[in-house]
């Protein structure tokens, strides 16, 4: 028997070639269809110039009062928020051993005095003596050198005794200044030593906001305009001046104290007060806000993608100032009006075809 062999028609020849390319030019249409993404169109404007930091109001003077001598406290006549004059007393201690200190002082003068007396007759007589022939030279001179030490006993007894009666007027703790007491720190009964702080008094005049500033908030304050507004005071606004900034951060916030004083009458101002500095900053720049989610590092800096007019993406680098919970400030790489992708930026790829809609 002879080989079966297949033939095919011119027909169905024909026909297979059609669905061939019918499916090659689906497969191509596929490949060809742009993606959709969400964009934002890039708008540069003037950054916000301000930046607001919360504080308290304090005095521009603050003393923290102790005894300058140690003992036990017998009253307390200040409370916090009383105000104060300067020299009212403010607490005593007992003062009892501090008399007694007062009494030996005294007594040791008395007896360093009859000592002077004794010493001073004792040198007269010799001197008689030496005149007349009767005293040697070396007795003379010890006579000398003894009234010498008493008067020297007689001087240490008498500013012993100055010292004693001064420390018993320390017993009193006083007012340095007019004021108001913030703080006290002591009770009566209790024992504290030389000059441990006992109360705190704000003086009186002139008033100050003390805020915090972080470290990206120092140049800001060299190159800005202060203002400070009172949570008290609804829409009233006082002109300022930075007076002192620490110069070192708190180890625990990582902050710089920084205290702006009031250049207009701060009467309203009272102490321990919520009070906003707001710093005004001389700054040119202008900048874009984009979302965080438009941003991508491939470890070569931060950069966008860009759809341009044909609707092919276009990776560019880009300048960014800083960042905030939710966007990125950028102020160089793009620009004014261009379309950036905002959303799925890590799936896509340099020259792929998108379809861009508006993101919210």
């Amino acid at each position: 028997m002879w080989p079966h062999r297949s033939h095919f028609s011119p027909a169905a020849s024909l026909g297979a070639a059609i669905l061939l390319a019918a499916c090659q030019a689906k497969t191509e249409t596929a490949q060809r269809a742009d993606r959709p993404v969400q964009v934002q169109s890039v708008h540069y404007e003037e950054q916000d110039g301000t930046r607001e930091f919360v504080g308290v109001v304090r005095a521009r003077h603050e003393s923290g009062l102790g005894f300058r001598v140690g003992g036990k406290i017998l009253t307390r006549l200040a409370n916090v928020g009383d105000s104060v004059h300067a020299g009212q007393v403010l607490a005593q201690l007992d003062s009892d051993d501090l008399g007694l200190q007062v009494e030996t002082a005294r007594a040791e003068l008395t007896a360093a005095q009859v000592n002077l007396d004794q010493a001073v007759a004792d040198f007269d007589r010799y001197a008689v003596l030496k005149a007349r022939g009767f005293a040697s030279a070396a007795d003379y001179d010890r006579k000398s050198a003894a009234k010498g030490e008493a008067e020297g006993r007689r001087a240490r007894a008498a500013r012993a005794l100055e010292l004693s009666r001064k420390q018993i007027s320390y017993a009193d703790l006083v007012a340095v200044a007019d004021g108001v007491i913030t703080e006290t720190a002591a009770e009566p009964g209790q024992i504290v030593p030389v000059g441990q702080p006992v109360m705190k008094l704000a003086h009186g005049g002139e008033k100050e906001a003390l805020v915090f500033v972080p470290e990206n908030g120092l140049h800001d304050i060299d190159n800005s305009r202060a203002t400070i507004t009172l949570w008290s005071e609804k829409g009233a606004t006082h002109a300022a001046r930075l007076r002192e900034l620490s110069p070192q951060a708190d180890p625990t916030t990582r902050t710089y104290a920084a205290r702006f004083s009031f250049l207009d009458r701060d009467e309203a101002a009272a102490l321990g007060m919520t009070a906003s500095v707001t710093l005004h900053v001389r700054n040119e720049t202008r900048a874009a806000k984009l979302p965080l989610s438009a941003i991508l590092n491939q470890g070569k800096g931060a950069s966008v993608y860009v759809v341009d007019p044909a609707g092919a993406l276009r990776l560019r680098s880009v300048d960014i100032s800083a960042f905030t919970e939710s966007s990125a400030i950028v102020t160089g790489g793009v620009a004014d009006g261009e379309m950036v992708v905002t959303l799925g930026v890590h799936k896509l790829e340099p020259g792929m075809r998108v379809r861009s809609s508006k993101g919210m």
